[in-house]
């Protein structure tokens, strides 16, 4: 098959060239990078990056596949995917589509043979990144930044229920900031029924519900563009035992009089150290986010510090002093990644079933 000539066009003034994967669909979005050595088919359906465009640095990216089972959504959420080198011919047991499957199949962008490494050090020194894929080289970006209304594009529309997969122990809510399937998976599997509830929803509609407790999910895009629902996160979570993941541990800062700030490129991929304060011992975790919670925002009368990052130590997680309130910016889901802190789950389940007595450890 003949190659077909792409181009990305970066806000830098760069262009790097590639070949595209499947058709030939021009995209634009903000430039980030990915680490993870596995877990390109959850990346690519995690709605915590769209509006994205995500270079895979690891050099050799599709070898295993894509399968029915590790899918975060039901169709990419990423805007485009950058990659080195493409395997034609997976090998897995569960494989049923290949990278140009996937291209074809949902009529997404996928750019090979790139030079991954120099776009790294691009967006390493640069930071904010936008780009574009593109057929025509001096196509350039037509925005500089993601939409403010992305939560509200991924979030679901009206409230979904899913019984649990076995005797029903509790009754969570994920209230959807850009959901990976995977959590509801976690709760499911650990005898919870869950309703996933728009990103808007109000404290009245939970309680007509019958909740038990609350999780605030995961999402794409700068936490201050829902700061008009911060005083209703703060209803909520002070009416019921609350566990906040990535975008949803942001909120709950954000819903309590903190602030948040963005990294100069973002921690994305499953290798990232964590140390867990109280005990000093660190973990490793999955992780994806360009924005974190200021420390010196933090009031230490309403929070302890639960988590802090090895590498730059920014804050990973917080324990709310009084009341039933945990927040991580890492995935305790691990969809990819390791499962080092899955007692995270376990703590907030703990807490639910008896009522939000339970403290965090």
């Amino acid at each position: 098959m003949e190659e077909t000539k792409g181009y990305l066009m970066l806000s830098t003034g760069d262009v790097l060239e590639g070949v595209w994967l499947g058709k030939t669909t021009e995209s634009d979005g903000e430039l980030v990078f990915n680490t993870a050595m596995t877990g390109y088919q959850e990346v690519m359906t995690d709605p915590s990056y769209a509006g994205q465009i995500v270079t895979m640095t690891y050099p050799l990216i599709g070898n295993y596949g894509f399968n029915t089972q590790d899918k975060e959504s039901h169709s990419p959420s990423i805007h485009g995917l950058i990659i080195s080198t493409p395997c034609e011919t997976p090998s897995h047991y569960q494989a049923t589509q290949t990278l140009q499957d996937i291209a074809n199949t949902h009529n997404f962008p996928i750019l090979a043979q790139v030079d991954t490494r120099k776009l790294t050090k691009i967006i390493r020194k640069h930071g904010d990144v936008y780009g574009k894929m593109t057929k025509t080289p001096g196509n350039i970006p037509a925005q500089a930044k993601v939409s403010e209304k992305i939560v509200e594009r991924v979030s679901v529309k009206e409230a979904q229920y899913y019984p649990a997969n076995e005797s029903k122990t509790a009754h969570v809510a994920i209230i959807d900031y850009g959901y990976k399937h995977s959590i509801r998976e976690m709760l499911l599997q650990n005898g919870c029924s869950v309703t996933v509830f728009p990103f808007d929803v109000k404290l009245e509609s939970l309680q007509e519900a019958d909740i038990d407790g609350v999780l605030l999910s995961n999402g794409p895009g700068d936490p201050k563009s829902l700061g008009y629902l911060a005083d209703e996160i703060k209803r909520i979570a002070e009416h019921y035992p609350t566990l906040g993941i990535c975008l949803g541990h942001q909120l709950l800062a954000l819903a309590f009089g903190g602030n948040t700030m963005r990294l100069p490129y973002g921690h994305r991929g499953s290798n990232h150290p964590v140390q867990h304060v109280p005990s000093g011992k660190v973990s490793i975790t999955s992780q994806n986010h360009g924005y974190v919670v200021d420390e010196t925002s933090i009031s230490e009368s309403l929070w302890n510090i639960l988590y802090n990052n090895v590498n730059d130590g920014s804050i990973e997680g917080l324990q709310h002093c009084s009341k039933p309130i945990m927040s991580v910016q890492f995935h305790p889901e691990a969809h990819p990644g390791p499962s080092d802190t899955y007692d995270v789950f376990e703590q907030f389940l703990n807490s639910v079933r008896n009522g939000g007595v339970t403290t965090y450890a």
